[in-house]
């Protein structure tokens, strides 16, 4: 308690110091003019918040310094780097959750594996349905597409609606070969990414020290 109170009463007697020296005048002002000129003053000029002032004691010793006002091009430019460091911080925040949510998920490196493995079957099992339908629709094909043949051997005209029916399942052959490429691609795709997951994965472990 008694070392409290005289902490207090220091801090009291120096605050009445620098007010007391404030009002003596002991503060100055330093500061730079157009030219670069260095001044010591006891007032400040009218464009001081523009240029930039100190604010010494008697001793020559800094007590508070004030910087010159920004241009607008420097105002600019920290705004830019304020909004990339808000955004840098940001992709790391995400980067953090991220992380921690995978280690969540995945208490050994056989559970990530695991999920790997389930995912890259489910885009197989999507395929291959992709794949059923086209192949059905080839044999549609063929079966429209010999039919028209014998009418041709017949010399007899293709009637409208099986030029109709080739044409329509030629489209959806064509769509259903996209598709089909999508897929293959998105798998792909997937087994980039589980491949660098297992990397992260790893170097996470590594650096938590987790057994």
């Amino acid at each position: 308690m008694r070392k409290s109170r005289f902490r207090f009463l220091l801090i009291l007697i120096v605050c009445v110091a620098s007010v007391s020296a404030l009002a003596d005048g002991a503060m100055r002002y330093k500061w730079r003019d157009a030219e670069g000129n260095l001044h010591y003053t006891d007032s400040l000029p009218e464009n001081a918040n523009v240029i930039g002032y100190d604010v010494v004691n008697n001793e020559g010793i800094l007590v508070k310094r004030v910087p010159p006002a920004l241009t607008p091009e420097q105002k600019a430019e920290a705004e830019v780097k304020a909004a990339a460091a808000l955004s840098a911080q940001s992709v790391a925040d995400r980067q953090n959750r991220e992380d921690q949510q995978l280690l969540a998920a995945n208490p050994t490196e056989a559970d990530l594996l695991n999920t790997q493995k389930q995912e890259i079957e489910m885009i197989d099992l999507q395929i291959k349905s992709l794949q059923t339908v086209l192949q059905s629709l080839e044999r549609n094909l063929t079966e429209l597409l010999g039919r028209a043949a014998v009418l041709e051997r017949e010399n007899a005209s293709i009637p409208a609606r099986l030029s109709s029916q080739i044409s329509d399942v030629r489209g959806k052959i064509d769509q259903q070969h996209t598709l089909v490429s999508r897929q293959e691609s998105e798998r792909k795709k997937a087994i980039d990414g589980f491949r660098a997951e297992l990397e992260r994965y790893r170097a996470l472990r590594e650096k938590y020290r987790l057994p």
